[in-house]
């Protein structure tokens, strides 16, 4: 067998712990040829192919991002895209795809599979943790971890300052990122775009918690939201995408606070930093686990469907699981949010 392998999206700490677990597995288990292909589904429209063997990842477990390159392609919206993918996959000899990426990258990795006909199984990587289907997907838990330890660092220079910290952190559907690390931080505020909220409130909450501290913490996703209603115009900057541009937020709350409360208050904007560098104990396994499970799926002859960690078990979800649909975090887990 032939496959075809390829990583899309944003990068994330992990990816290479997936490749090399698909190439080492395939080689030695299954006697398959690997074939990679640079900078996601433009590679595979391009062509742009290189075979990978056992040598080719060996010390790639450590390390962040993706050796092989990455692109937010999706052939189903590029001209002539699809059709691309088919020659290649024909000129190749290909047996089929193995696609690692986040919801638009499975999404596309979905259609390409029932457009074409061809073998496809996908792996949910994304630091955000939004792909439906699966308890956690590949860069989640470093990117937690790294947002973590920011917000215990600014503890520090909040109190040494008698100052307000807002760190705004990346989550532009959901904010599973801001939560999570924010309740493990000790952030006093969080704020989601699951939940949109009231700045007056949010001062409130401030000036309140003033009275016994001099300090506060505030967690914001970069897709948070006020709630509609109030009293705080807020038009978020957004990219050519439509989506939150980092900082935009982030900037808005913190001089809404200093103005409603008087209190000085400084932004960080963790941004990029939270999906570089080295991957956890956790995401290295995740990473390792789903690529085994991913190349004896497609040699088994599985289509059409991605990894899922559900409770210890690694399981194969249809890729219709999740196209269309946003994990968004708990009720559960936002109400633990509150009032800490």
């Amino acid at each position: 067998m032939r496959i075809g392998l390829l990583t899309g999206g944003g990068d994330c700490p992990g990816l290479n712990a997936a490749i090399r677990a698909i190439v080492k597995r395939g080689t030695s288990e299954h006697g398959c040829s690997i074939v990679g292909f640079h900078n996601g589904w433009r590679g595979v429209i391009e062509g742009d192919a290189t075979p990978m063997t056992r040598n080719d990842v060996s010390g790639i477990l450590v390390a962040g991002g993706t050796m092989l390159g990455t692109d937010r392609c999706h052939p189903n919206k590029v001209p002539g895209g699809m059709d691309a993918v088919k020659d290649t996959f024909e000129n190749e000899k290909l047996t089929g795809f193995i696609c690692i990426g986040g919801d638009g990258t499975l999404k596309a990795a979905g259609k390409v599979s029932k457009a074409l006909d061809v073998p496809v199984i996908g792996i949910p990587k994304t630091i955000d943790n939004d792909v439906v289907g699966t308890d956690a997907s590949i860069g989640y838990d470093t990117a937690v971890m790294i947002a973590t330890e920011a917000i215990d660092r600014l503890h520090s220079t909040a109190e040494s300052h008698n100052r307000v910290m807002v760190v705004e952190l990346m989550g532009r559907h959901s904010g599973w990122i801001a939560v999570t690390a924010g309740i493990a931080g000790g952030a006093d505020i969080i704020l989601a775009p699951e939940e949109p909220f009231d700045i007056e409130q949010v001062a409130r909450q401030i000036r309140h918690r003033h009275r016994n501290s001099n300090f506060s913490i505030v967690a914001v996703a970069e897709g948070a939201q006020p709630a509609e209603g109030t009293s705080w115009d807020f038009e978020p900057t957004l990219d050519e995408r439509g989506n939150p541009i980092a900082g935009s937020i982030g900037q808005d709350v913190t001089k809404a606070i200093e103005d409603l409360t008087g209190f000085t208050t400084r932004l960080t904007v963790l941004g990029y930093v939270q999906r570089g560098g080295t991957p956890t104990a956790r995401d290295r396994l995740l990473g390792t686990r789903f690529g085994v499970a991913a190349i004896d799926a497609i040699v088994a002859g599985e289509s059409g469907k991605y990894t899922a960690l559900q409770g210890d078990h690694v399981v194969l979800e249809p890729f219709e699981t999740m196209m269309g649909k946003t994990k968004w975090v708990p009720r559960e887990l936002l109400d633990a949010s509150h009032g800490l």
